[in-house]
């Protein structure tokens, strides 16, 4: 792997470190602890890998805290804290910023700051925000923003409402992102936000989750049902989307994702920090050796990701 453009990357700035370890429910998604993240440390493992740029976002939960200020701020603090990587070493990192939703007024006025200050690169999005999917009629102006601007919106995973009762106690990222990335997506489809909004370029995180397997069943149902917008073309909405191949997306998600996605529309992602360094050389290796991505895997690796993010081009990193 050379070059690669990493579009599904985390980091942890001290500012969300300390307000995810002051969380008063605890750590999130039942993790035991939180991983380690600094510059050098992010660098080392793409210099392992053969990642070129990284995209760096805010994982889950993302910057949702129970005070609307705290929230604010806390959105304000990690996107400063992206730019300012960024203006370090333009070569290396991309960023997609934080909103604090599901505070309206301040997420559109967080859009024009990212964008028109800071330089984002893109915007990242949780699943849901307080029980409320990105697709809910509440959140349309900032979806009709990002329409506006045919930002990059890339979609990572959060615990749904009631999670504790459908998790059992064991790792909410295990079952329930797969499980929320589907619900989201299907509903941003179903409810008519893909259409609503063509200006999105949206990316599924971790190939599609269930959505691999799924999308023929939602299509077929809503067709059948009479769900969702009249006159969609389902199937033909989910393979406008861009999906990354964070995880583990072999032997059997990526040849069923590829069964109704064009392979143009696939992307590399690590899932560094959360996931260990070994574990993502070992998925890249993975990568590297499928006959399923024969012919398209420098593509995957960078040339799609060139398409979404021209500054990346332009900065000449090989």
């Amino acid at each position: 792997m050379t070059g690669a453009i990493d579009v599904h990357t985390h980091f942890l700035p001290p500012v969300y470190r300390r307000a995810l370890e002051e969380l008063p429910t605890g750590l999130p998604d039942n993790l035991p602890s939180l991983p380690t993240w600094s510059e050098a440390e992010h660098l080392a493992g793409m210099d392992a890998l053969g990642v070129a740029t990284a995209m760096l976002s805010i994982s889950s939960p993302g910057v949702l805290l129970p005070e609307r200020q705290a929230t604010v701020a806390l959105a304000r603090s990690v996107n400063n804290a992206g730019a300012e990587i960024v203006r370090g070493r333009p070569d290396r990192f991309g960023h997609l910023a934080s909103l604090p939703l599901p505070h309206v007024e301040e997420s559109l006025r967080e859009v024009e700051r990212a964008f028109d200050e800071l330089g984002a690169d893109g915007i990242t999005l949780m699943t849901n925000y307080g029980g409320r999917y990105i697709g809910d009629a509440l959140f349309q102006p900032v979806l009709a923003e990002l329409d506006r601007r045919g930002a990059v919106v890339f979609v990572h995973p959060c615990a749904p409402p009631n999670a504790e009762a459908v998790s059992f106690g064991r790792l909410i990222p295990m079952l329930e992102f797969p499980f929320e990335t589907t619900r989201t997506f299907a509903d941003l489809v179903l409810g008519g936000s893909t259409r609503r909004f063509p200006g999105i370029r949206w990316i599924v995180a971790h190939g599609g989750a269930a959505l691999s397997v799924l999308a023929e069943r939602v299509a077929w149902a809503s067709q059948l049902l009479g769900y969702g917008v009249a006159g969609a073309d389902v199937h033909a909405e989910f393979a406008k989307l861009h999906y990354d191949l964070a995880g583990t997306v072999l032997p059997g998600q990526l040849p069923a994702l590829l069964s109704w996605v064009g392979g143009e529309r696939l992307l590399y992602g690590s899932d560094m920090t959360f996931t260990p360094i070994e574990a993502v050389i070992s998925l890249g290796k993975q990568l590297g050796t499928t006959e399923h991505l024969s012919g398209m895997y420098d593509d995957v690796l960078r040339g799609h990701a060139e398409l979404l993010f021209p500054r990346i081009t332009a900065t000449g990193t090989v």
